[in-house]
């Protein structure tokens, strides 16, 4: 079975390294996708579908955003999903201008202040509160992002800006796709919105969550989140 790894906000492809030595089946079998720079959330999403074709999609956060979308946009390439600390959309307009306010102020802070700066006010968050630095990739994260690809990110691929999926998300169910959703037991925001995913998917979701471990749950205990995908 193919497996396409989707890397979150701030990161790159190679924050799947500590996850990928756990996962069974040849290495060849697994391929960790770059998201493409300077494209709209559908754009984006075809990009990443033309990338990687047919197989598991697995996306963390931002990454999760974007493989449920493929496997909306595109289900011929999706034969089962699995995402970490993902949400479909916000719902409410005034909340959903609110965030995009929120995401823009956040690309003008890293335009103004720079990379370094930001990254490290970002994983200061009490979201990454459990994160251990040594897990956090900070180095890959300098390495492989430039202020204007986290400036893009933040604008054209934030929550705001993404659509919303949450009616939708029951053709999952209808098509038999299988969807795994994966929270830290510590991540109590994302626990609940993973319970809400599975109910409106119904019978082909499965929502588990990984003890010990906050919102990066696949790096906090890369070989627990490993042993789900088995």
């Amino acid at each position: 079975m193919r497996t396409l790894l989707v890397h979150g906000f701030t990161q790159t492809a190679a924050s799947w390294d500590p996850v990928r030595p756990h996962l069974r089946g040849a290495p060849g079998e697994t391929t960790a996708l770059e998201v493409p720079d300077g494209l709209d959330w559908d754009a984006t999403v075809a990009a990443l579908g033309d990338a990687g074709g047919r197989g598991r999609w697995v996306g963390y956060s931002m990454g999760g955003r974007l493989a449920l979308a493929l496997a909306l946009q595109r289900p011929d390439l999706v034969t089962s999903l699995v995402l970490v600390g993902a949400a479909a959309g916000i719902a409410d307009p005034a909340a959903r201008a609110e965030r995009v306010a929120a995401d823009d102020r956040l690309a003008a802070e890293v335009e103004r202040d720079g990379l370094d700066a930001f990254l490290g006010r970002w994983l200061a968050q009490p979201l990454f509160a459990t994160l251990p630095a040594a897990a956090a990739g900070l180095d890959a994260r300098r390495a492989g992002n430039t202020v204007a690809r986290i400036a893009h990110q933040l604008r054209a691929l934030g929550q705001g800006s993404q659509p919303i999926y949450r009616d939708r998300l029951g053709e999952l169910g209808t098509r038999g796709v299988p969807v795994l959703l994966v929270t830290g037991a510590l991540d109590e925001k994302y626990c609940a919105i993973a319970a809400d995913l599975a109910t409106a998917i119904g019978s082909h979701a499965r929502h588990v969550t990984i003890a010990g471990a906050g919102h990066a749950a696949h790096l906090e205990r890369p070989e627990a989140f490993a042993a789900l995908l088995d």
